[in-house]
């Protein structure tokens, strides 16, 4: 396609998806406290931090959190053993130090007078819950995988915990950010951490109004200081322009990833904000259901691929924001390689593939057919985004053009990410976050037996260099294992790694001392003051 003609597309999805977000918008001020002058509602304000959130937390318990509203709730809430610098380093948090004093032994000595918000004192019993329960298969947690090589957690007395592993585990402290829960709260059959966290972190809960907002309050108890803002609340506003209003509006004070391009700019040219950009921990991906009866065929998926134009994407759509992608190990991990290509766009490429796999136009009709069937896929994202919808519509046609009778399916995201855990898709586009280490950037993903290998995906290959690569400690060996298998999946078209997500940060002048972080981590909050 020409250049011009492809501007013109993305141009008419663009007004289209801005036409619809203009048509919803509620000042989340109004569903908030209205003090009584507008000298009492500055004092007030000054009090506290207003986050603009897309997306609802799905739950409030770390062992269960699977979506990044939840770990920005957990980020509040919640302490783990280790807290992760902004260069992924594990750092003391719950724990003060550790020592490996061989290969599948850590022991880690815990910090002395920390309480959980009910008052009750922090201590190795409740990290051995914790990780006890994680790993209990009746509890379902959907990240219990990268837990697995733990073998056992002993207390070896009240500030002391051990972990013992079934073999050597290369990425365990990237992982031992998990929120630790308070034992006497979680293992009461009447209580549900989900809705009413009880952590020991610098927040507490004080409200979950579901799909409209979640209120917190100082821990002035808290083991790292007691936050300089006594309230922060997250205000759930769905549509990414939509939120970026509420922060031109003084609504909201803070908003952050995702965002629109083309709302960036604008704040951008405000001297009234501070915008910050920093490359992101994630990606965004198309997610192919290999189970499917047309999708099952690699020659399907590999000629899908060369249908999909990322510099169009990147540059048109995400107007540079996030980065052509290509393969699922990301350009600040350690065991990134430039030479993963996947595929690039080339549509007479495409349209041989599909002939070699048995897709031709028998009747003239401009759909591609095989066995009396017709190649109908859907393609399938949720509403809150709108660089995503612009992305399938961008896509449905290029797929279109190719003979592909291809459709759109858009839902909010809890019936989008439902449908997709429950494989209820044809090729899906979505994202990974948080990838601290390529272990999770990879394993999760695209090893046979774990829960979020959504597309069930299998390679006996891939299945073994995963697993060796979680149990080599050596960096360089453990890059090289990576490599292999991201080029194994990536020709095999497991994903196709659309973009390489950058992490924006937007927020009000007034606010001061907040400092981003790679992963979207809200933790910094506590540090935050809000000028009168």
């Amino acid at each position: 396609m020409k250049r011009k003609c492809v501007s013109a597309i993305v141009s008419m999805l663009m007004i289209a998806s801005a036409a619809l977000a203009g048509c919803s918008y509620e000042p989340p001020a109004q569903s908030a406290s209205k003090p009584g002058s507008d000298q009492q509602a500055a004092i007030d304000r000054a009090d506290e931090i207003r986050v603009g959130l897309d997306v609802d937390a799905g739950t409030m318990d770390p062992r269960l959190s699977h979506d990044s509203s939840s770990a920005r709730v957990i980020d509040l809430v919640y302490d783990g053993l280790v807290r992760l610098s902004d260069k992924m380093e594990p750092q003391p948090a719950l724990a003060e130090k550790w020592e490996n004093p061989d290969p599948t032994t850590w022991i880690f000595t815990l910090r002395k007078g920390v309480t959980f918000h009910d008052g009750t004192p922090f201590t190795a019993a409740d990290v051995k819950y914790t990780y006890d329960s994680l790993l209990d298969p009746n509890v379902k947690a959907p990240y219990a995988k990268l837990y697995a090589p733990i073998s056992k957690v002993d207390v070896v007395d009240d500030y002391t915990v051990k972990f013992t592993l079934k073999q050597p585990y290369a990425p365990l402290l990237s992982y031992l950010d998990l929120g630790i829960v308070p034992k006497h709260v979680a293992e009461k059959p009447d209580q549900s951490l989900s809705s009413h966290p009880v952590g020991t972190g610098p927040y507490k809960l004080v409200k979950w109004e579901k799909n409209s907002k979640i209120s917190f309050e100082a821990n002035d108890q808290y083991w790292g200081g007691a936050p300089k803002t006594k309230k922060v609340t997250y205000f759930i506003i769905p549509d990414n322009s939509t939120r970026v209003s509420a922060l031109e509006a003084g609504d909201v004070d803070f908003v952050h990833s995702p965002l629109s391009p083309q709302d960036i700019a604008k704040i951008q040219n405000n001297r009234d904000f501070t915008v910050i950009k920093t490359e992101g921990l994630g990606f965004t991906y198309l997610n192919f259901n290999t189970t499917h009866p047309i999708l099952s065929d690699v020659k399907v998926r590999q000629a899908i691929a060369h249908l999909v134009n990322k510099k169009v994407i990147s540059e048109e759509l995400y107007q540079g924001m996030d980065k052509p992608g290509k393969s699922p190990l990301i350009p600040p991990s350690w065991a990134y390689s430039d030479k993963i290509e996947g595929y690039p766009y080339d549509p007479e490429k495409a349209k041989a593939l599909f002939a070699e796999a048995g897709w031709k136009d028998s009747d003239g009709d401009g759909i591609l057919d095989k066995g009396g069937k017709k190649l109908s896929l859907t393609l399938s994202t949720h509403t809150e985004d709108p660089n995503r919808i612009q992305t399938v519509e961008y896509l449905q046609h290029e797929f279109s053009k190719a003979g592909i009778d291809a459709k759109v399916s858009t839902t909010e995201w809890p019936t989008f990410s439902s449908n997709v855990m429950s494989q209820k898709f044809d090729i899906a586009l979505l994202g990974w976050l948080s990838l601290v280490d390529p272990d999770r950037a990879m394993y999760g993903q695209f090893h046979s037996k774990s829960e979020n290998n959504y597309g069930k995906y299998s390679n006996p290959k891939v299945d073994e260099l995963l697993e060796k690569g979680r149990a080599v400690l050596n960096q360089e060996e453990r890059a090289r294992i990576y490599q292999e298998a991201a080029r194994i999946v990536t020709d095999e078209v497991a994903y196709d790694v659309l973009l390489y997500q950058g992490y924006v940060a937007m927020f009000t002048n007034k606010l001061t001392g907040f400092k981003e972080h790679p992963k979207g981590s809200l933790y910094s909050l506590k540090d935050v003051e809000v000028k009168k």
